[in-house]
Formats: structure tokens, C-alpha cells, sequence
């Protein structure tokens, strides 16, 4: 018999917990997947709910090993996130996982096991079940370019604000909103 708080079977739904590191309030999404995914697939999950755009390099990381995506112009240790599902590298409840997103800009997003549950047949996945506040505009420059693009988006006194007004409406027909989360929308991505 399994213990407490380990996957018990083939196949169980695992509750996880997405942070962005180093913003305040914090900036999260909570979602459930199948275990088995693989960790190439969950990349493309925490791409649609945390609002980035795949337009940057990536890896997974455990305290032993490191995931993502083989170049073989640049061999390194990097284990290949395809050939990984989720259960091999997140066994027990509470583990983490360090997933990085665009190494410029240095997203470091800590993904927690919150609760392996028994797989339904019934539930569609993946699904965000809750989160809060707006992922940071793409290659804004890290936390550092974020916090000046906010103040500056805040302050129509602020020299940059007519700037960044106009180069965020490039990308986007919304005005941006730092404490919008939809999660209708994000689920309707996920199963688009």
C-alpha cells in the first residue's frame, strides 16, 4: 500500500501550483493535469495558464536534474522533457519543480505538488481551478523592466507612460490590467 500523499495507482490528477518568483502580491495559478503528462506538454500547459506567448526558451529543474529541450549545436546535461512525465520527477506531495522561462528576461516560476487525487474519467484536462493577477507582457526585462513598465503604465506624469502604453497595445487590443486573471478564458485556451 502506498503512503499518504504518493501516487497510488498507474494514472492519478495531480493539483499543482504555479508561482512567479520574485513579484509582489504574488503572481499564481492552480491547476489540475494527469500525472502522466509529459513534462514537454506540461510546458505548453503553463504557457497558456500563466499568459506567455512560447516565444522563449525554457527548462525544467529538480534538485538533480534538468529538463527541456536538446540542442545538439550546444550539448549539455539537459535531459530531454519529451521522454519525462510528470510522476517521474514529482513522486510525492509538496515537491517542486523549477520551471524557467526565457532565460533573458529569467522567469523562474516554482511549480508545488499540492494533492494527487484519483484520476476520473469525467474530469476534461488539464484545468485551472483558480489564480491571481495578469502574467507580466512578454520580454518586458524581467522582474526589474516589470516594475518600471508598471509605474510608468500608472503615472501618466511618468516620462515613459505614453511609450509603454503604445508598445503593450501592439501586442494586445485590451489596455493592460495587472489584476486581471480569467480563468474562463484561460480553460477555453486549454481545451481550444
Amino acid at each position: 500500500m502506498a503512503a499518504r500523499g504518493t501516487a497510488k495507482s498507474l494514472r492519478s490528477i495531480y493539483q499543482l501550483k504555479v508561482t512567479l518568483k520574485g513579484i509582489r502580491p504574488p503572481i499564481w495559478r492552480r491547476f489540475l493535469i494527469a500525472s502522466t503528462t509529459s513534462l514537454n506538454d506540461v510546458h505548453h500547459v503553463l504557457q497558456i495558464i500563466m499568459g506567455w506567448t512560447d516565444s522563449h526558451l525554457h527548462e525544467f529543474a529538480t534538485e538533480d536534474n534538468r529538463y527541456g529541450v536538446p540542442d545538439t549545436e550546444f550539448p549539455s546535461d539537459v535531459r530531454n522533457e519529451a521522454r519525462y512525465r510528470l510522476d517521474q520527477v514529482l513522486k510525492q506531495e509538496k515537491e517542486k519543480l523549477i520551471y524557467t522561462y526565457d532565460f533573458g528576461d529569467s522567469w523562474t516560476h516554482v511549480v508545488v505538488l499540492e494533492k494527487i487525487l484519483p484520476f476520473e474519467t469525467g474530469i476534461q484536462l488539464p484545468l485551472c481551478l483558480k489564480g491571481s493577477r495578469a502574467c507580466p507582457p512578454e520580454d518586458v526585462g524581467g522582474i526589474g523592466g516589470y516594475m518600471m513598465f508598471l509605474e510608468a503604465i500608472s503615472d501618466p506624469a511618468h516620462p515613459e507612460h505614453k511609450n509603454m502604453l503604445e508598445w503593450i497595445a501592439e501586442d494586445d487590443e485590451h489596455p493592460f490590467d495587472p489584476e486581471h486573471f480569467d480563468i474562463a478564458e484561460v480553460n477555453n485556451l486549454l481545451h481550444g
